[in-house]
């Protein structure tokens, strides 16, 4: 929802542009919807909480446990 008071103010400044600055604001604003994550509320992600299975979490910590943290002095 558009907050109305913001709107009247772009509106406002927008008449103070040339073309070619209100040409760069409308891309702006394009370039800004585009940008927008989008996404759900977490509260909607809480029905998958705890649907991993005991052994896969068990598999992914082993993996974490050995591969992270670690070196490789040749790795350059």
């Amino acid at each position: 929802m558009l907050n109305v008071t913001v709107k009247k103010q772009i509106i406002s400044q927008m008449g103070l542009l040339d073309y070619e600055h209100q040409r760069r604001v409308l891309d702006f604003a394009r370039a800004l919807v585009v940008t927008c994550p989008k996404g759900v509320p977490g509260k909607q992600l809480l029905s998958f909480a705890g649907t991993i299975p005991a052994d896969d979490l068990k598999t992914m910590e082993m993996a974490i446990e050995d591969s992270c943290e670690k070196v490789d002095q040749n790795e350059w």
